[in-house]
């Protein structure tokens, strides 16, 4: 049996039944050629099929079927980094590197012993990674390691509006020669659909943080929490996780910090999806909390921004029992309970 043919035998296993979009997806991944040994060209690899660039809808599934193939081609060399880990690796890699003489073609050099690499959520927005990105992938890919990004974005509208955008765009441009451009077309957002549905498909509605970080995983390709710091305004708070798609705060923490509607506004436009978690009982002890929760509440609503409540236990009308702001915190439990509805989230 082909590995195409394996890789959707798998997911339909795992009850995601591919569509015509993803399994031409699978196909053109199965046919890149990946290298047998580790070698060094003399020159740069001019052969097709020297990786592929994915992009398209959130949720299409990109990272899910690239995962899968990765995991049916059975090869060890190979590294899987979300864009974000991808970049704090090679900053780190820099400052190790800051006395030598080309520390760039030292850290690709380094990468290069993997056979393939797959970066996630490619999403270039930061000047300093926009200068290095296009020639670490160039120098990669002459080295003769496949590389595969998905993106929500088309190659010519990556850094848009950026600073010094046209030195980016003439990297970048050089290390997508011979790189597949397909896009994963489709209506159906499955990551939505899936956390959509979560709720129906368990009965005790409880979710631990590693339950969390499961359904992140599986939705989103993250698996680590170690990024626990998102920059709002010019400030720093405290978070579980952030990607470009994801946000996932704690009530207790968030809301506690002096935050307000600019703060919500930027992570509402900024976030396909936002994940809050550690809710707690309130009252009129702790009205500031529960004013500041009440004014995300409005704006996300009124942006209608998808939002996962993790209450567990505790009932909506539990993290408000005072007396002093009861009609605004009656607005918000009845938007509460809309939000959560798959009417709400499905008309996105």
């Amino acid at each position: 049996m082909s590995i195409n043919q394996n890789i959707i035998d798998s997911l339909k296993n795992q009850g995601a039944n591919p569509d015509l979009a993803q399994v031409a997806l699978i196909k053109e991944l199965c046919d890149i050629k990946i290298r047998d040994t580790f070698f060094i060209p003399k020159f740069s690899t001019k052969s097709k099929n020297q990786g592929l660039y994915i992009w398209g809808d959130v949720g299409r599934g990109k990272t899910l079927v690239v995962n899968e193939f990765i995991k049916h081609i059975k090869e060890k060399n190979v590294r899987t980094f979300h864009y974000i880990d991808f970049m704090n690796y090679i900053h780190d890699q820099l400052n190790k590197n800051s006395g030598s003489k080309n520390p760039l073609k030292k850290i690709s050099l380094g990468l290069s012993r993997n056979k393939l690499i797959f970066i996630d959520e490619f999403q270039v927005e930061d000047v300093a990674d926009a200068m290095i990105i296009g020639e670490i992938l160039k120098q990669i890919k002459n080295h003769g390691t496949k590389v595969v990004l998905t993106s929500n974005a088309h190659p010519d509208d990556l850094y848009k509006d950026g600073l010094q955008r046209q030195k980016f765009i003439n990297s970048i441009k050089i290390f997508l020669e011979n790189i597949g451009i397909h896009r994963l077309e489709g209506d159906i957002d499955y990551r939505s659909r899936n956390i959509i549905q979560l709720d129906s498909k368990n009965d005790i509605k409880i979710y631990s943080d590693e339950d969390i970080s499961m359904l992140i995983k599986e939705n989103f390709g993250l698996d680590k929490l170690d990024l626990n710091k998102i920059e709002i305004n010019d400030r720093e708070f405290e978070c579980k996780i952030v990607s470009n798609s994801i946000l996932w705060i704690e009530y207790s923490s968030f809301f506690k910090e002096p935050t307000g509607p600019k703060d919500y506004e930027y992570i509402c436009k900024k976030f396909d999806w936002i994940f809050i978690s550690k809710f707690q009982k309130g009252d009129d002890d702790s009205i500031d909390i529960v004013r500041r929760f009440i004014s995300f509440i409005d704006i996300s609503y009124a942006s209608r921004a998808k939002i996962k409540f993790f209450f567990n236990e505790l009932d909506i009308n539990e993290i408000y029992s005072g007396s002093k702001i009861d009609l605004l915190w009656s607005r918000c439990a009845s938007r509460l309970s809309e939000m959560r509805t798959y009417k709400y989230l499905n008309n996105y």
